[in-house]
């Protein structure tokens, strides 16, 4: 079904889209009950004019998928932020196209940048882990005050900042491309391998900071 869309690089031609985009993340978070930084359409349509977002169209040219860099750090840190996908579209490949995608950019455009993310989700961990991205500890993602202003949004930010943002319900997952020139021989981390475990841990935190008798809504990519 991938093949019925056109997955490229957004610019000046999408800034019609840039509202619908944009209601569909809110709509999105506040089904699942989590927290996405909300942007506005002049935010969305700021990243498709510097060419920092992947965008996906049917050949008919509906706005199907949609995903935009974030910089933080002067640049030291990326990540691929808002990745959204029209709910007749989801479950169709769509989500990790995107993802190859808003990845090849990214190292296009930061060559040197660590490349992270936020999430509880593991069909998202396995497709970070597939481009290259291992589990790491909050400390080694970036400290930036405007990027953690982002999980303010989100039902878990309490749990977070109780935990003097070391530790929440999302896994870190990291790529960082020194380290991947540095240890080349080095076997790339086995998501496969590690999915029990991975699933033994997430069950432990939401125990943990959730309780028995609470369930977390959604799975979530935050960033």
């Amino acid at each position: 079904m991938t093949g019925e869309f056109i997955v490229e690089v957004a610019d000046e031609r999408h800034l019609r889209l840039a509202e619908v985009i944009c209601a569909e993340m809110e709509s999105s978070a506040r089904a699942r009950g989590t927290g996405i930084a909300k942007r506005s359409p002049d935010y969305i349509r700021q990243k498709m004019k510097e060419r920092k977002a992947i965008i996906a169209t049917t050949r008919q040219g509906a706005w199907a998928g949609f995903c935009y860099i974030e910089s933080w750090s002067h640049g030291k840190y990326v990540a691929n932020s808002g990745l959204i996908v029209s709910p007749e579209f989801r479950k169709s490949g769509l989500a990790r196209l995107i993802k190859r995608k808003i990845f090849n950019l990214s190292r296009q455009r930061y060559p040197e940048a660590k490349i992270f993310g936020l999430t509880t989700g593991l069909a998202v961990m396995k497709i970070n882990s597939e481009l290259g991205y291992e589990p790491v500890v909050y400390s080694e993602l970036t400290q930036d005050e405007a990027f953690w202003e982002g999980c303010k949004n989100c039902v878990n930010y309490e749990i977070l900042m109780n935990k003097e943002r070391k530790n929440c319900l999302c896994t870190a997952m990291l790529y960082d491309p020194a380290e991947k020139k540095e240890n080349s021989a080095k076997p790339r981390f086995d998501f496969v391998k590690k999915i029990i475990p991975l699933q033994r841990l997430l069950n432990i935190k939401k125990i943990k900071f959730l309780g028995n008798g609470t369930k977390e809504k959604q799975d979530v990519e935050k960033y």
